[in-house]
């Protein structure tokens, strides 16, 4: 295994071990370091790792523009679960709606075009 696959995970497991240990001391801290902006530029950095540099930045802009398209249903997902667990849902029910309603925005993202397959 190379560095390009061991460090995303390592990472995210850093994360989300930091996050359970902040949790106990301060919440806001856990959001923050929860919210981190670390995923995006691992996934651009393995992208780029696999791509000719000829091809480098048309492909980077496609996923970056992807990414942003896609914060759109991430924040949808984020506002659903917070609007359900004030409304005194369960947490799983509230989760797995906010996934529903963000599948059904990615899959219409796609349908009507905001969002292509690379080439």
């Amino acid at each position: 295994m190379n560095l390009q696959k061991i460090l995303p995970v390592a990472t995210s497991i850093g994360i989300i071990l930091l996050v359970a240990v902040l949790r106990e001391r301060s919440r806001t801290l856990a959001a923050i370091f929860a919210t981190m902006p670390i995923n995006m530029p691992l996934a651009i950095w393995v992208v780029a790792s696999g791509v000719g540099d000829e091809q480098l930045n048309p492909v980077i802009a496609l996923l970056t523009r992807n990414m942003l398209i896609g914060f759109i249903p991430t924040f949808v997902w984020l506002g659903i679960v917070f609007l359900a667990m004030r409304a005194g849902w369960q947490l799983i029910p509230a989760i797995l709606t906010g996934y529903a309603v963000w599948a059904a925005l990615i899959a219409a993202a796609f349908a009507i075009g905001l969002m292509e397959w690379p080439r």
